[in-house]
C-alpha cells in the first residue's frame, strides 16, 4: 500500500493524521549479525543461535537499537514527502522497547502524524507517534514519538 504523498507545504498544513501500516520487514540472523558488526554490540542473546536456545527467549534477540533503526526504513512506506531536499531524524521521545523481536520474526510500522511546526530556518518539524508490531505476538516491541526535520526546495 503506497503511503501519504504529500508536498513539505501540504505537510505544514497537517493536523493529526493517521499514516497506516508499513509492509512486513523480515528481521533475520543476518540482520541482527550486521547490526552487532556496525555497532560492536556482540552480547550472546543476540549472536549465539546455540547459548541463546538456552535463554529466556530460547533463540537469539534483535538488538533494541536494531528495532529502533528500522523506524526511518519503514516510516518512508507511511510518510513520502514528494519535494523534500533533505529530511533529519531528529530524536525520539518516549522510546520504549516493550517486547523483544525474536530471530526469524517479521516486523511492521504503524504511525500517527501528531504535529508539524515550522522552524526558524524555514524548514518543519514533524512527530510522529509510531508503533513497531511484531507478527503473531500480542504486544509491539517499540513504541516511541519520533521527531524529524524536513526542508522542501
Amino acid at each position: 500500500m503506497p503511503g501519504l504523498e504529500v508536498t513539505v507545504d501540504q505537510l505544514r498544513e497537517l493536523g493529526e493524521t493517521e499514516l497506516g501500516t508499513s509492509d512486513w520487514l523480515l528481521v533475520d540472523q543476518e540482520r541482527i549479525n550486521g547490526f552487532a558488526e556496525a555497532t560492536e554490540d556482540h552480547q550472546w542473546i543476540h549472536v549465539d543461535p546455540a547459548r541463546a536456545a538456552e535463554g529466556p527467549f530460547g533463540t537469539t534477540i534483535a538488538h533494541g537499537y536494531l528495532t529502533l533503526s528500522l523506524l526511518p526504513r519503514l516510516l518512508d512506506e507511511l510518510l513520502i514527502v514528494t519535494d523534500q531536499v533533505r529530511g533529519t531524524n531528529y530524536g525520539i521521545d518516549r522510546a520504549r522497547f516493550t517486547s523483544p523481536v525474536p530471530v526469524g520474526s517479521k516486523v511492521r510500522l504503524s504511525g500517527r502524524l501528531m504535529h508539524v511546526a515550522p522552524r526558524p530556518d524555514g524548514g518543519l518539524q514533524y512527530k510522529v507517534a509510531v508503533q513497531m508490531e511484531v507478527r503473531d505476538h500480542d504486544r509491539p516491541a517499540l513504541v516511541a514519538e519520533a521527531i524529524y526535520l524536513t526542508y522542501g526546495a
